[in-house]
């Protein structure tokens, strides 16, 4: 996949996979790196394990549009049920997907039809699938950092920003931008201080994932002529 100014990005998962979370920190790693970004997140039923999927267009240059994202370089699919159940998400999951693209799929196995494999062979696509929830329950201890593995693997990848980016904004994203440890007495302080640390900690967390996944996009040769990569977790 080559270097891009612009990539427009479609990610589907289930309710309490953190997928509108991811568009949320790429839109701030974009603005910490002097980009540009737009999101929108789309819902079926608002409750967890329900469909969701997350529109992020990101570039180098001012973005004007927003709403769905019809032709996506980029598909990120959080859980194997968006291919192989389709249900309230864009179906097939490759629907209106550019050539030379990229697509990162959670899964522990090869969850992708012949019928799959010739459409994006055609399209000259890259696919990396990889479980990224093991590697979130192995690094993190929980399952709700998929997320931050998708990301990694994601950002790894496209180069879109810097792992200083990133760290901002999931810094960002969990503690705030500012943090006032204060209060009317001394067990109120403390009340507040180890929130404050296990934060703290649940965002080195987060960032070990990150990092890992960062690690794993530096070994993908992207020219090879391999359509689908799989990582073993």
């Amino acid at each position: 996949m080559a270097e891009k100014k612009r990539y427009n990005m479609r990610i589907s998962g289930l309710g309490g996979q953190g997928v509108v979370t991811t568009a949320h920190i790429l839109g701030s790693c974009m603005d910490n790196a002097g980009k540009y970004a737009s999101l929108v997140p789309f819902f079926g039923s608002e409750k967890r394990m329900a469909p969701v999927e997350a529109y992020v267009r990101a570039s180098t240059d001012p973005i004007y549009e927003v709403g769905e994202v019809v032709y996506p370089d980029i598909i990120l699919i959080y859980h194997a049920q968006v291919v192989t159940h389709g249900k309230s998400y864009t179906m097939p999951f490759y629907t209106g997907l550019k050539p030379d693209s990229l697509v990162i799929i959670n899964t522990s196995t090869d969850v992708l039809e012949e019928e799959d494999l010739i459409v994006l062979k055609d399209l000259n696509a890259k696919v990396i699938q990889f479980d990224a929830t093991a590697l979130a329950m192995k690094i993190a201890g929980t399952e709700l950092a998929t997320n931050m593995a998708m990301m990694g693997m994601l950002l790894g990848l496209t180069k879109l920003v810097t792992e200083d980016d990133i760290e901002k904004a999931v810094r960002e994203r969990f503690l705030g931008n500012s943090f006032v440890a204060s209060g009317g007495t001394a067990a109120l302080d403390s009340a507040i201080e180890k929130k404050f640390k296990k934060k703290e900690d649940l965002l080195a967390k987060n960032m070990e994932v990150i990092n890992s996944t960062f690690e794993m996009a530096d070994s993908v040769d992207m020219t090879t002529d391999d359509l689908v990569i799989q990582f073993k977790v």
